[in-house]
Order: C-alpha cells, then sequence, then structure tokens
C-alpha cells in the first residue's frame, strides 16, 4: 500500500463522517474494510491515514472555513460529498503538513477526482487548492 492508497482510506472514511455522521472513533477502526484486506496494509500506512482521518475532523471548522474563503459563485452546501473529503484531507496537509510538498499534496487531490469524483472534479479542486496554496 502507498501513501495513495492511505489517502483512499481517509477519503472513504470522511466521506463516511459527511454521509453518515459516523464519529471519529468508528472512523479510526476502519471498521468498514474488510480483515483481509486490512491485514494486507502496512501499519505505517494505516498509521497516516488515522493522522488524516484524525487531523482533518479536529480541524474541521479551521478547513472548513478556508474552503469557504475561496469558493467564488458557489455554496458550500452544493460541493459533492467526495469533493468536499478530498478538499478537506488536502487542505488538512497543505495546513498542517508542511513536510509535503504542496505540489504533491495536490497532485494526490487531483488524481484522488479523477478516479472518484464526476468528470470536472479535479478541475474545480484543483483551482481552489491552488488558490488556498497560494495565500499560505
Amino acid at each position: 500500500m502507498s501513501r495513495r492508497k492511505a489517502r483512499i482510506l481517509a477519503l472513504e472514511a470522511l466521506y463516511a463522517y459527511e454521509s453518515a455522521g459516523a464519529s471519529i472513533d468508528e472512523l479510526l477502526r476502519l471498521g468498514w474494510v474488510e480483515e483481509k484486506t486490512l491485514s494486507l496494509i502496512k501499519e505505517e500506512e494505516l498509521a497516516y491515514s488515522r493522522i488524516l482521518i484524525a487531523g482533518t475532523i479536529e480541524n474541521i471548522e479551521l478547513i472548513d472555513s478556508s474552503i469557504k474563503k475561496h469558493l467564488i459563485k458557489w455554496e458550500f452546501s452544493r460541493l459533492k460529498r467526495v469533493d468536499l473529503a478530498v478538499l478537506r484531507i488536502s487542505v488538512y496537509s497543505l495546513l498542517f503538513q508542511k513536510d509535503i510538498h504542496p505540489a504533491i499534496i495536490i497532485d494526490e487531490a487531483i488524481e484522488l477526482c479523477i478516479r472518484y469524483g464526476t468528470d470536472d472534479s479535479f478541475k474545480f479542486v484543483n483551482a481552489l487548492l491552488d488558490a488556498i496554496k497560494n495565500e499560505l
């Protein structure tokens, strides 16, 4: 497993957080992931997923505020849940994971959007994250 796959787990968790109101404890247990799959994941990769999940949720107000500040002609409530999950993880990384180059964070967000979002999600997410990055 790679950091990308760890980000996918975090994406799934944040989607569940937004959709079903799952608690942080439920999400950190990664209960939706099959035991067989979990057994194949390295502990440091699981730890990275948990850092993204916990860090994002613990800082959700600041993260959402940053997203809202950069939305132009778009309402926060209209964001698709997958896009919102990708944005939240990525903004958390931009704000708090200074050891990761912003270009990598944005590239990973684009890849997640291409894989899980709608056809044009990646363009929207890219522009929004670039605006946030430029303000840091």
